[in-house]
């Protein structure tokens, strides 16, 4: 039986991107207009901690009228060496869809191959589409279309990074990146969309004339060992009051968080008026439940 998985934007339309934008707007507005999923289940497989992805998928699940289950991997075979290929079969028999936060994205992968229900990447160190989901409907909700507009990038060029360079090539968007040598994006997504990101040789020279700016941690999850170094390599690619005076007027400014106050961005910024972090994790929920209704209407 094959099944529609949601592993990077990529496996969107740019018309099926919109719509899921609209939808969770909609749905944002109207919580009680959603499309019933009573007796379905969305299980959680989750290696990477979380607060946004888990709370938002159980939440939005739970408003739909089915139910979550979370499992890390010390609650699950994974944790003991069970081949990924064997529990996406069998969790296909017993669940509706499948959410997993991990590691390596050829794990999300080798599941997704395996499963007869849809699968959902809520995180990789590649990707992390479901963010994307929340911050285009953020960006909408607070200045309208995208499209023909710049965003900065700055710091690491990591999931996040990634997954908007994919938005840019739905959206039609400019994406400006500016990171320190060495922690570029990756170079075959850097070929693919060339027409539409461009690195920069300062933070500066990236946010000239955005209209949004966004940023992440300088040390994601696993690489705790190296936040000594990328300290001091990330040095200059703090986001702040001055180097957000080099956007646009009315730019915004968003991060997928948790956030280091005072490291990649300001305590100051963090919590002025440009910045739409929170309205950013709500919609995390919202978005989700918009996203969680086309795959299982789909199945």
């Amino acid at each position: 039986m094959s099944c529609r998985h949601f592993l990077t934007l990529n496996d969107l339309s740019a018309d099926e991107f919109k719509s899921i934008l609209a939808r969770a707007i909609e749905l944002k507005a109207s919580p009680h207009s959603a499309q019933r999923a009573e007796h379905k289940t969305l299980a959680l497989i989750f290696e990477k901690s979380s607060t946004r992805t888990r709370v938002a998928f159980e939440v939005a699940m739970n408003q739909l009228g089915g139910s979550a289950l979370f499992l890390s991997s010390n609650d699950s075979q994974l944790g003991r060496g069970e081949p990924i290929e064997d529990t996406a079969r069998v969790l296909s028999r017993m669940v509706d869809c499948v959410a997993i936060r991990t590691f390596d994205h050829a794990q999300l992968e080798a599941f997704a191959a395996n499963a007869s229900v849809p699968v959902i990447n809520a995180l990789t160190d590649d990707y992390h589409p479901c963010q994307l989901l929340a911050d285009m409907q953020t960006y909408i909700e607070h200045r309208g279309s995208i499209e023909g507009k710049r965003v900065a990038w700055i710091g690491d060029g990591n999931n996040m990074c990634h997954s908007y360079m994919n938005a840019a090539a739905l959206l039609g968007f400019e994406l400006t990146v500016a990171s320190p040598a060495g922690f570029e994006p990756n170079s075959s997504l850097l070929e693919l969309h060339g027409d539409r990101v461009k690195l920069c040789s300062s933070p500066q020279e990236a946010v000239s004339g955005a209209s949004l700016v966004v940023t992440d941690v300088w040390a994601s999850m696993g690489q705790e060992e190296e936040q000594s170094e990328r300290l001091q390599r990330f040095s200059g690619f703090q986001v702040n009051a001055e180097l957000m005076s080099h956007a646009m007027n009315d730019a915004l400014f968003m991060h997928c968080l948790p956030a280091h106050r005072g490291e990649e961005v300001s305590a100051e910024l963090l919590d002025s008026q440009d910045s739409v972090v929170w309205d950013e994790a709500e919609n995390r929920m919202h978005s989700q439940k918009a996203l969680l209704e086309l795959l299982l209407a789909d199945s």
